[in-house]
């Protein structure tokens, strides 16, 4: 399959907000740069949607924190990815999407490839759909209690567990492919904290909420571990974003709740996923663990 490669010499060139990284670097250390990975490493857009990469219904923003990374080292070849819907197994198999089909992602990995980073795991685990079967109007009700935890046994925490090898697998394919690559695993913003929800605001009812917070950091904790077991570098964005969940008021929140609106930036948004305060937020995250 043809490979194409995007060159990147700085942030206006392609029209990358980068109003949470550092200047570019005159030194980039990184020749060539890859972003791979699901609708959180996309941060899927409605109004920063483009194809310059992906088809459009990949929904990957231009001011992305894989952009913001590229334009912020000046990294001269840069290759993103990242798609909304992504699975491990999309990584090696094209993805089909509104208007369009996404290659298999490691058609963009090269032997000279020096750079990788990597957010997923996600999808396979399905706890990103699980959020929306948690929506309820009873705010005593516990639709995702009632149907994941059943005699004490919590589909969602094998789910996590049956995702860690495909994660690990996917590591360890970007290592074969790319021999010489720095790889950084990136593990999922805090969009919901443990403890009670925000119900209406967020209609997920206490005891859901709370559920899906500790799903959330055992999907990290699994990252965390593949990290450990392929010698990937783990970047926590997690601890870090504590306080600014999707419960939170605009411009405190890094996630979107339910309400298909973003104030960052103003427009419609995605459901429970980052905006552009997240983006910069996982940006910076990439950029320190990178020592920039």
């Amino acid at each position: 399959m043809r490979r194409t490669s995007r060159v990147v010499v700085a942030g206006a060139a392609l029209g990358v907000v980068l109003s949470g990284a550092p200047a570019a670097s005159a030194d980039p250390g990184f020749g060539e740069y890859v972003a791979l990975g699901d609708s959180w490493a996309a941060d899927a857009s409605l109004t920063q949607a483009t194809d310059e990469f992906v088809p459009l219904g990949c929904a990957q923003s231009r001011g992305d924190y894989a952009k913001q990374v590229a334009a912020a080292l000046a990294v001269p070849v840069f290759r993103d990815a990242t798609c909304g819907g992504a699975t491990t197994k999309n990584l090696t198999a094209p993805q089909s999407v509104p208007q369009g089909l996404n290659p298999p992602q490691f058609d963009r990995l090269t032997p000279t490839t020096d750079l990788v980073t990597l957010e997923i795991g996600g999808n396979d685990a399905a706890l990103a759909a699980t959020v929306q079967s948690c929506l309820t109007t009873d705010p005593a009700a516990t639709p995702c209690l009632d149907a994941l935890v059943v005699d004490g046994v919590d589909q969602m925490s094998l789910n996590i567990l049956a995702a860690e090898p495909t994660v690990i697998a996917a590591v360890q394919g970007v290592r074969e492919r790319s021999p010489r690559a720095r790889i950084l695993l990136i593990d999922y913003l805090q969009g919901v904290g443990i403890g009670p929800g925000c119900f209406p605001t967020v209609p997920i009812s206490d005891p859901d909420a709370d559920w899906l917070g500790r799903k959330l950091i055992e999907l990290d904790t699994m990252l965390a571990r593949v990290a450990d077991a392929t010698g990937a570098e783990f970047v926590d964005t997690y601890r870090t974003s504590a306080g600014h969940d999707g419960c939170q008021p605009p411009g405190t929140r890094w996630v979107e709740g339910l309400v298909p609106w973003s104030t960052t930036p103003p427009g419609p948004a995605v459901p429970f996923h980052p905006n552009q305060l997240g983006a910069d937020h996982q940006a910076r995250s990439v950029l320190a663990a990178l020592g920039r």
